[in-house]
């Protein structure tokens, strides 16, 4: 496995579910979901709001939730960020929407039905939105600052994933990129960093934005909303101290290389390069 992707959630249904049948008779059902959550901002205000967010269950999953998920229900999910594109039929224009696919599912209502919320709590009031990805970088990153005077960032993360088809028995392959959002000095220290075709971790919120282009038309963009980076592949001194003392314990020199075992990955095979072309531009986004 070469990348990652994930991201859990625990949220409320906001709506009866409805379960479809594909042509080959595969269950399928859309949550929506809506994420109550609280950050704090630069200024050290406690922000809070809501977010919702798209997610898709198939086979004995979306049967599951069919009958015991309700509109109010709180349940956990994990899965997978997924972007699916196409062209308006009318308009021809290209479109994309990215939805969160449903690998495990929790429900979590208690059996004589949800608790009020405690008065005065705070973080442990609070729901879980939380996405991890391991990718490459796919271009050079550039901070920009808002007409507030913030420095902003969005970094493009490309994450593969590989599965067998079950029909023809062949190895499939589908990339999905994802637009990484990080502010303040974050996004400071990621623009002198992190350059393009490095391997970072990205951690942070999902968030689905919109907003009206100067043409009027209106546009949507999923992102994970960064609060840590760390840039893979990388020697650290404080672990390169620990490997040192371990290979002196073992009466090994540290400055003798061992040999490549023939069953090892090779250490320095490059980044694959990955080539991004968004519908949605950086320069575009209301920041």
């Amino acid at each position: 496995m070469f990348s990652y992707n994930r991201v859990s959630i625990i949220g409320y249904q906001t709506q009866p579910v409805q379960v479809r049948q594909t042509p080959s008779g595969a269950s399928v059902t859309d949550l929506n979901l809506v994420v109550p959550y609280a950050f704090r901002a630069e200024s050290g205000e406690m922000l809070e709001g809501k977010g919702f967010h798209t997610i898709t269950l198939w086979g004995p999953m979306a049967d599951v939730a069919g009958k015991y998920v309700r509109a109010g229900s709180q349940v956990f999910i994990s899965g997978r960020l997924q972007t699916d594109s196409w062209e308006d039929e009318k308009t021809s224009e290209k479109k994309s929407k990215t939805k969160i696919i449903a690998l495990d599912l929790i429900m979590l209502d208690p059996k004589d039905g949800l608790l009020p919320r405690p008065e005065g709590v705070a973080a442990t009031g609070c729901n879980l939105n939380r996405a991890e990805a391991i990718g490459n970088v796919t271009k050079d990153p550039e901070v920009r600052t808002t007409t507030g005077g913030q420095q902003v960032l969005t970094l493009g993360v490309a994450t593969n994933e590989r599965w067998k088809d079950k029909a023809s028995g062949e190895m499939r392959e589908r990339t999905e990129f994802h637009n990484v959002v990080i502010w303040g000095a974050l996004a400071a220290e990621v623009a002198k960093t992190v350059k393009k075709g490095n391997r970072v971790y990205a951690c942070g919120r999902v968030q689905t934005r919109s907003w009206e282009t100067k043409d009027g038309q209106k546009r949507y963009t999923t992102e994970i909303v960064a609060d840590q980076i760390s840039l893979l592949g990388t020697r650290h001194p404080l672990a390169d101290s620990s490997i040192q003392a371990d290979a002196i314990d073992r009466g090994v020199s540290a400055a003798t290389p061992r040999a490549a075992s023939a069953a090892e990955p090779a250490a320095d095979l490059p980044a694959p390069e990955v080539t991004y072309a968004s519908e949605i531009k950086v320069e575009d986004l209301p920041f």
